[in-house]
C-alpha cells in the first residue's frame, strides 16, 4: 500500500498497517552488517511496545508522540541506548517517506547530547603490570587470561573484536606480525592491529600449550568442561578482564575491559605516536573522536589548577 504526501499531510485512509508489519518491511530493506541490523530490530521493538503501551495503533504519528517517546526513554536508559533507539525510530520514518507511505516526522529531532570524556577510565602503566603478575601462568587458563588482557592493553581490541579472532587472524605484513580483525559494525576482517614481541609471544605461549590447534580455531576458547574448545563470547571476555581488576583491588564501574581500549590509546599519545597513528590503531572513523584523548591529555599536562598555591 502506498499514499501521497500532500504538503507535508497524508491522506485520510480507512486501514492502517500494523506498525510491526512495517518495521518488517523496513528491516528488509536494509543492506546493513548482520549485526547492525539486529540492533536496528531491538531498538524498533522497544518502539512498537511503546506504541502498543500507550495505545498508539499506526505509525501515523505527530511530531508530538516522537518527543514523547524520546522523554519516556530519557527517564529510563543510558544517553548512548536513547540515541540508538532514536536513530531508529528516524530511519524508520525516512524509509516510510521514501516510500510515500507517512511523512518524517522525525526530521529536526536530536538525539541526547552525549557527555564530554569517556564512560570508562584508563588506568596506569604500574596497575597493568600488577593486574598481569597476579595471573597464574602455570595454569591453562591462566596463560589465556594474561595473554587476551595483554593484547587488548597494548592494542586497544574491543571485546567483540577479540571475541570473532581466529588463529589463521595472525599473518605477516611487511616483516611484522599482525592480528587482522573484524572491526564494530564491518563486515569482513579488513583491518588489523600491529602485534609487537611483548605483545605476540604471550599469545605464542597460549598456542603452544594449547597442543595441535587449528588455524581455523578461535585464538581464545574456554577450557571448562561445559564450553570446552568454544570460543570466548564478549560476555566471556568481560568477565575474565573484570575478575582480573578485582584481584588488584579494582572493583569500580568504570573501569571494565573497555578501559583497557581507552588505556591503550592515551598510553599510545603519551609514548609518542601521532593523530594519524592514533587513529589507524583505534580504528576510529574520524579523527575528531581521537582528538578527544589528544584533548584531555593536553588539559591535565597543562592544567591550570597546577599554578594555584595558598
Amino acid at each position: 500500500m502506498s499514499m501521497d504526501i500532500i504538503e507535508g499531510q497524508v491522506r485520510e485512509i480507512t486501514y492502517q498497517p500494523a506498525p510491526e508489519a512495517m518495521a518488517e518491511d523496513f528491516l528488509a530493506s536494509l543492506d546493513v552488517a548482520e549485526s547492525s541490523k539486529a540492533t536496528y530490530t531491538r531498538s524498533l521493538r522497544q518502539f512498537i511496545d511503546w506504541l502498543d503501551d500507550t495505545d498508539r495503533k499506526s505509525l501515523q504519528l505527530a511530531r508530538e508522540d516522537i518527543l514523547a517517546y524520546k522523554n519516556y526513554l530519557k527517564d529510563r536508559l543510558s544517553v548512548y541506548t536513547v540515541n540508538q533507539y532514536l536513530t531508529a525510530v528516524r530511519k524508520l520514518y525516512q524509509w516510510l517517506e521514501s516510500k510515500k507511505i507517512y511523512p518524517d516526522i522525525t526530521r529536526g529531532i536530536s538525539g541526547i547530547q552525549k557527555p564530554d570524556g569517556f564512560r570508562k577510565d584508563t588506568l596506569t602503566p604500574e596497575q597493568l603490570r600488577e593486574a598481569l603478575d597476579a595471573m597464574d601462568t602455570d595454569r591453562l587458563t591462566g596463560m589465556r587470561d594474561y595473554a587476551l588482557f595483554n593484547l587488548m592493553a597494548r592494542t586497544g581490541l574491543r571485546d567483540i573484536e577479540v571475541s570473532r579472532a581466529l588463529v589463521e587472524d595472525i599473518r605477516q605484513e611487511a616483516g611484522e606480525a599482525v592480528l587482522y580483525i573484524q572491526g564494530k559494525g564491518r563486515s569482513a576482517k579488513d583491518k588489523f592491529v600491529v602485534l609487537m614481541p611483548e605483545t605476540e609471544k604471550p599469545i605464542r605461549d597460549y598456542l603452544q600449550a594449547r597442543g595441535k590447534v587449528d588455524k581455523t580455531e578461535p585464538l581464545f576458547i574456554s577450557h571448562s568442561d561445559r564450553n570446552r574448545g568454544d570460543g570466548l563470547t564478549t560476555r566471556s571476555i568481560s568477565r575474565i578482564i573484570k575478575k582480573a581488576f578485582r584481584r588488584i583491588g579494582l572493583d569500580d564501574e568504570r573501569i571494565t575491559a573497555h578501559s583497557l581500549r581507552h588505556t591503550a590509546i592515551t598510553l599510545s599519545i603519551k609514548g609518542g605516536a601521532s593523530l594519524h597513528q592514533a587513529q589507524a590503531m583505534a580504528r576510529h572513523k574520524s579523527p575528531e573522536t581521537t582528538m578527544v584523548y589528544f584533548h584531555n591529555l593536553k588539559r591535565i599536562e597543562e592544567a591550570a589548577e597546577r599554578h594555584i598555591n595558598f
